[in-house]
């Protein structure tokens, strides 16, 4: 099962990484570099520790937090150590909470390899996301860079705080759509926004632009799990996997509003069966088949893409120029993916 779901995973993933090869070329060299102080940081001379690494650095994602950075400091002047600095304390931040998540989900596979947890086992896996954590905030204070640390110091807060508003919402099943949005608010987007708020510090003093590229990154960080949140219920596989918030028992979007449209019978039966510890896949496929006959997934297409015009629109005002064309069809990518 865990080699059908690796080899799937690594198909998915080269053919996600063909069609965003095009939007990040104009940062292509950029990413090179950072790649190169990304390992740079994460350096050790702690011999399990390094091994660890080695094997985490030949998990490379999709680098759409990095490639923020970058798009979002050429939108206000070239590239600096600042923007370096600032994608490699994101990344260091955002693959640490990724392995700490894959602890609690009892994940094993990531970005097309077997996690950290599944090899190591839980104790290493916490403690390499601990190390991480305190590598971000080293190459801050080394660098001085005090304005990056408070910005992402904030965003692990939210992103604290929206996962156990999930949590609790789990075990109250008490999800709705406002509550919902505030969730993703803080447990996704608060991160993308903050590769853009950073981006744009790296490259200009202005306060009011640093909080026009927070606002476009919020935006695109809802549209992002709303697209996240899709996935679970889609017919066809995207190559990691499929129905994880069913049998996590994730009540999401496309589901919320599913339940809106049903009738009281249809509600208690569908809540009965999603708030079930161990589903069979006839309650799974009972679930999934509610949600896009109740409209659920039509909907939740429709507000992730009123979440990508609403960063669109933010995104024109400013000046015309390739590098704001470049973040326009990152924006496309994030709600048009296919993984």
């Amino acid at each position: 099962m865990i080699d059908t779901q690796l080899n799937q995973a690594t198909k998915f993933n080269r053919s996600t990484k063909n069609k965003l090869h095009h939007i990040i070329e104009p940062v292509s060299s950029e990413l090179s570099e950072f790649r190169s102080f990304y390992k740079e940081a994460i350096r050790t001379d702690v011999f399990v520790l390094d091994k660890v690494l080695r094997y985490l650095l030949r998990q490379k994602g999709k680098e759409i937090r990095p490639t923020l950075v970058f798009m979002s400091a050429r939108l206000f002047g070239d590239i600096t150590e600042r923007s370096y600095i600032a994608a490699t304390m994101i990344e260091l931040l955002h693959t640490a909470t990724l392995i700490h998540d894959d602890v609690v989900d009892e994940a094993n596979i990531r970005r097309g390899f077997l996690s950290i947890n599944k090899v190591w086992k839980n104790k290493a896996s916490v403690l390499l996301g601990d190390f991480l954590l305190s590598k971000g905030l080293l190459i801050a204070l080394d660098h001085d860079e005090f304005q990056l640390l408070k910005v992402l110091s904030r965003a692990v807060e939210k992103m604290s705080e929206g996962e156990l508003r999930q949590f609790k919402a789990a075990r109250l099943f008490n999800m709705d759509e406002d509550y919902y949005f505030k969730v993703i608010a803080e447990k996704t987007a608060s991160l993308i926004a903050s590769c853009c708020e950073c981006g744009a510090i790296s490259t200009t003093d202005d306060p009011k632009l640093h909080q026009k590229m927070y606002a476009i990154g919020l935006n695109m960080g809802i549209a992002f799990q709303i697209k996240d949140d899709l996935f679970d219920y889609g017919m066809n596989d995207v190559g990691k996997p499929r129905r994880n918030d069913i049998k996590e028992r994730k009540v999401t979007l496309p589901f919320i509003k599913a339940l809106e449209n049903a009738t009281t019978l249809e509600q208690t039966r569908m809540r009965y069966l999603m708030w079930k510890r161990k589903k069979k896949k006839k309650d799974i496929d009972a679930i999934v088949h509610f949600v896009h006959e109740k409209g659920g997934i039509k909907y939740a297409n429709k507000i992730m893409h009123d979440y990508a015009n609403k960063a669109k629109d933010k995104l024109a005002s400013l000046p015309p120029s390739g590098d704001r064309e470049n973040f326009n069809q990152l924006i496309n990518f994030i709600i048009n993916r296919k993984k």
